[in-house]
């Protein structure tokens, strides 16, 4: 169903039972999927891949044009994936020439004035909460969650499983099935009940948590308590994910807990 009040561009696709609410606008080149709603007043511009089943609410802005001041007007695309739902006055912003592209994965929630900004990439069973203002070529693995309120600074990347505190600037990478809290950002434990509730087992969550005893826990630096795990604890697809993570990251990895247990 399509309101007369709507404006949509005569070379958007727009596939059969999707709802596109009055005063919506669909500019040219854009394609939705099957069964996706369009709120009043949302934006979706040129470039715009919207998924099967997504809901779009008032005022959203997909694929806006980048804020980035080397942008050229070159032809970039954004990614929604299925099931995905974008509430009030989300901005998320198309990619630039460095990687062509800004992507949702499927079964995200992306809530009220957050923002994702150009060349992001986020997985899949992705919160990201109210007003988080995420910039530029962001990684984000599936199933994390960045709280209310934080901002993450470009080409951060967040692992898969991560759960981040409301309120947090994100400075250094956030390594898989880890919780980050405090200011500096720090490490704050596992997010046990996360992959709990995701059915891993209580022998996956135990060696997940040795595996950051040696990490943060045992004053060792980063290259010494990875060649530890490795030649110690059982190979699992747990222990790679984290020791390839944390060997590939770039800006390094957030600061763990004083001996106390306090921040320093």
């Amino acid at each position: 169903m399509i309101q007369p009040l709507a404006y949509i561009h005569s070379e958007a696709k727009i596939a059969q039972n999707v709802v596109i609410e009055p005063f919506a606008i669909i500019h040219k080149d854009v394609e939705i999927g099957e069964g996706t709603w369009i709120g009043s007043h949302a934006v979706i511009n040129e470039g715009a891949r919207i998924g099967r089943n997504c809901k779009i609410y008032p005022g959203a802005v997909i694929s806006a044009t980048p804020q980035d001041l080397k942008f050229n007007n070159e032809y970039t695309r954004t990614f929604i994936g299925d099931n995905t739902t974008i509430r009030e006055y989300a901005t998320i912003s198309r990619g630039t020439e460095e990687h062509w592209k800004t992507q949702i994965g499927a079964n995200c929630l992306i809530m009220a004035y957050a923002h994702v900004a150009h060349d992001c990439r986020i997985g899949n069973h992705c919160i990201i909460t109210n007003n988080v203002q995420m910039a530029g070529h962001v990684h984000m693995g599936d199933w994390a969650i960045i709280g209310g309120s934080s901002s993450v600074l470009q080409f951060s990347r967040i692992g898969s499983h991560a759960f981040i505190s409301g309120g947090s600037l994100v400075r250094k990478d956030v390594p898989p099935y880890s919780k980050a809290a405090r200011e500096p950002l720090t490490y704050a434990g596992i997010n046990s009940v996360g992959i709990r509730r995701r059915g891993y087992t209580n022998e996956q969550i135990n060696q997940i948590q040795e595996i950051y005893r040696y990490i943060y826990l045992r004053g060792l630096n980063n290259a010494d308590a990875l060649a530890q795990i490795e030649l110690e604890l059982p190979a699992s697809d747990e222990r790679d994910e984290i020791v390839n993570f944390i060997r590939s990251s770039e800006r390094g990895i957030m600061r763990g807990p004083s001996a106390n247990g306090e921040r320093e």
